[in-house]
């Protein structure tokens, strides 16, 4: 049976969530240059993948985060399925806002949260972490407990590994990096000789296309 990273890395590839363009790199809103672009609310437009993705994700909370009393979407990527999520269990739902908002209660984490619950953290994409962590940790001043993360796929760089565990936050992802390579080369969405390009550009994506 096929692994639930492969399965999802192709649901990515196949509605274009993930787009490969070794020759062609792409700039994300950091200025990096890369070879890969990945936009997860594209998930959202298709029935079957988004119940993969949803369905991965409560099994996963149901292995590893038996505990949870509440369910936190990080804005705005991973609402939706933090919103489905909470729904399948029967839990409450937070989102936390990259900030807090400069009007009203100044709120950062919108919802009901009651102190010191057990809270799962839904995220659509990891990639240095920071956003991801910096949640994390406006759930913890909102008095929150953190259990931990899940997400629908990582690019594992080291930064964003080290990040996590530094933290002292478990992190699950749906799909990753690797598993992705493999599932387009068996899939042919890239060749075999992108592969040295695509392995290199993850170790130093920072400096990589400069």
């Amino acid at each position: 049976m096929e692994s639930i990273e492969k399965i999802v890395a192709k649901q990515l590839l196949d509605i274009k969530a993930v787009k490969l363009s070794p020759e062609k790199p792409f700039t994300w809103a950091s200025g990096w240059k890369s070879p890969i672009y990945c936009d997860n609310r594209k998930v959202l437009s298709y029935p079957a993948a988004r119940k993969v993705v949803y369905e991965a994700f409560v099994e996963i909370i149901k292995k590893h985060f038996k505990d949870v009393e509440v369910i936190a979407g990080v804005a705005t990527g991973a609402i939706a399925y933090g919103m489905m999520v909470a729904e399948v269990l029967g839990l409450p739902f937070v989102y936390v806002r990259p900030k807090p908002k400069d009007h009203g209660t100044g709120a950062q984490v919108e919802g009901d949260l009651p102190e010191k619950a057990r809270v799962v953290v839904v995220e659509d994409l990891i990639s240095t972490g920071g956003s991801s962590l910096a949640a994390v940790d406006a759930l913890h001043k909102a008095g929150a407990n953190v259990l931990g993360m899940v997400a629908i796929f990582s690019y594992n760089f080291i930064k964003s590994i080290r990040a996590f565990e530094n933290a002292n936050v478990e992190l699950h992802t749906l799909s990753h990096y690797e598993a992705l390579l493999e599932k387009a080369v068996e899939e042919n969405y890239v060749k075999p000789e992108d592969l040295d390009v695509l392995k290199e550009w993850r170790i130093n994506p920072e400096i990589w296309g400069k």
